[in-house]
């Protein structure tokens, strides 16, 4: 089991129950990441139903989750020959914390898009021409050191205090550890960029309020390749979207989240 798949284990303990214990290195400052929280969910809506990915998932961060043990308990609302939906709440300290309704079905991994419209999988440099953060083995439990990202440098002079201005990041992802492309793997990853409002000037923590992300492909294996874009940033909101792409090009996620805008010390 790769660590992250331990971080993502959940144990069922009744009827619609389950717990889990959050891994403080899928986080920062002492907050779960929103993706691995989502990831969470995910397992368990797919295992309270009789279908194998979680193709839609709208979820509300109603307070910060630590690390630390989790209830996790799952209402499952409909169950379809296509389709299942089960509204699905993490709870800490008798409080709930994440609320979402997800959507289970079972996609085909040699399905071919019928479509697929403009504009294609986002261009990124290589990797050696890319920027990252930190050398993860002078902090392997932090979270760059669990998820291994290369940014395009185009897209980060907010690290140099010279935003674009435009809202965007790109860049690419993958898990340290040998753990496969699977669902809970692109729910982490479309939670994985910086907010793209720091090129609009944000700056420090960006808390996302809701998320919406949709499962389209089964990923194949390799790097995902991240694009994320905001359309409006006004009145201490802004928008966020992002596409994840496999190595064989394929859409296979893709996510929309409304956030508050962060004006504290920048990270």
């Amino acid at each position: 089991m790769s660590r992250f798949g331990d971080a993502t284990t959940i144990k069922q303990v009744g009827e619609g129950r389950y717990e889990a214990e959050l891994d403080g290195a899928f986080g920062m400052a002492e907050a779960v990441n929103g993706g691995y929280l989502m990831a969470l969910l995910g397992n368990a809506a797919v295992d309270a139903t009789p279908h194998a990915h979680p193709v839609a998932t709208a979820t509300s961060f109603l307070r910060t989750a630590h690390p630390g043990r989790a209830e996790i308990v799952v209402d499952v609302r409909k169950v379809g020959r296509t389709a299942a939906t089960a509204r699905v709440t993490l709870r800490q300290d008798d409080r709930d914390a994440v609320e979402a309704l997800v959507t289970t079905a079972t996609l085909d991994a040699a399905t071919e898009p019928s479509f697929l419209g403009e504009p294609p999988a986002p261009r990124l440099p290589a990797l050696g021409d890319c920027v990252t953060f930190e050398d993860a083995d002078r902090n392997p439990e932090s979270f760059p050191g669990q998820v291994e990202m290369h940014f395009d440098p185009a897209t980060m002079g907010w690290l140099d205090g010279e935003p674009s201005g435009r809202p965007e990041l790109r860049g690419w992802f993958r898990l340290r550890d040998p753990h496969p492309n699977d669902a809970a793997a692109l729910a982490l990853a479309v939670d994985a960029l910086p907010p793209v409002a720091l090129n609009a000037g944000a700056r420090g923590w960006s808390p996302t309020v809701e998320l919406t992300w949709h499962m389209r492909a089964v990923p194949a294996p390799g790097r995902l390749a991240l694009h994320g874009t905001g359309r409006l940033v006004a009145g201490g909101w802004f928008d966020e979207e992002v596409e994840v792409w496999d190595e064989a090009g394929r859409l296979v996620a893709q996510s929309r989240q409304i956030a508050r805008l962060g004006r504290g010390p920048a990270a």
